[in-house]
């Protein structure tokens, strides 16, 4: 009867790292505004230790119909709209850069299923160069965001 929070604490809690070459993910989590959302989005940490700079080009998953790299930006009114970013996302060589929310992130379209607290899913992400690398991110609907969420401008 008690198995399954501790399990699901287990699994977000005890969350690997990631490595393909030169590049590690870590602290990987997605979450859904609700239990039926049909949308979610997921957050982590890309480091590269390589003398290169990267490229997170792309991401794929079985858990949604399409995943999209996006961002949110102020317009002239100060609304924050979430954008598609076809690019992707830079990573400096010997450097990181943070999915987070109110930031980059990756857009989960189409949901398969809810996502529900402490289960497990694997994305693919694809770099530049570094290829493919997949990790296992846990589903975590109880973290709040770090400093109060969104960025804003003063």
């Amino acid at each position: 009867m008690f198995m399954k929070p501790i399990l699901a604490a287990a699994a977000v809690a005890f969350a690997l790292p990631a490595l393909a070459g030169d590049i590690t993910i870590k602290d990987a989590y997605a979450r859904a505004s609700t239990p039926v959302s049909k949308s979610g989005a997921a957050f982590m940490v890309i480091e590269n230790a390589a003398d290169q700079p990267d490229q997170l080009i792309a991401a794929r998953s079985d858990i949604a119909a399409k995943l999209e790299l996006h961002t949110h930006k102020q317009d002239a009114n100060g609304v924050m709209h979430m954008m598609e970013v076809p690019g992707g996302f830079p990573i400096p060589a010997h450097g990181s850069h943070v999915l987070a929310r109110g930031g980059d992130h990756i857009m989960l379209l189409g949901l398969h299923k809810g996502l529900t607290q402490g289960e497990t899913f694997k994305i693919t992400l694809t770099f530049r160069n570094a290829g493919d690398v997949t990790v296992e991110v846990p589903v975590d609907l109880k973290r709040m965001p770090k400093m109060g969420g969104m960025k804003m401008d003063n």
